[in-house]
């Protein structure tokens, strides 16, 4: 199994930056990939991006050129550097990891973009 421990959100203005972490312990060897998904209220969760093993990324549509996503192997974390925050940003923040075909989740942090 592997846990993960997101943080970083909070409320912060459009135009705006936050930083969020995804720490991995457990069975963390072999993880594939990890990503960041969100769910705003009455939406479905969907990607917003994602790093592989070997540091491929991609990235959804709507927050290319404004989020990267980044990972500290030796820290087993993972990072998505958010800049440009709109409104439309607002949602919980989830990481996953992918290992050997099974999902694992986090418990989410908020994220609220005010106008």
């Amino acid at each position: 199994q592997v846990q993960l421990v997101e943080s970083g959100g909070g409320l912060v203005q459009a135009g705006g930056s936050l930083r969020l972490s995804c720490v991995a312990s457990g069975r963390i060897f072999s993880i594939n990939a990890m990503g960041w998904y969100r769910q705003a209220p009455g939406k479905q969760r969907e990607l917003v991006a994602r790093i592989t093993s070997g540091g491929s990324t991609n990235y959804a549509d709507s927050v290319k050129g404004r989020f990267t996503i980044s990972r500290d192997n030796a820290k087993n974390t993972v990072y998505l550097q958010m800049n440009s925050l709109k409104p439309e940003d607002t949602a919980v923040y989830y990481c996953k990891s992918e290992r050997y075909g099974v999902a694992s989740w986090g418990q989410g942090t908020q994220v609220t973009v005010s106008s």
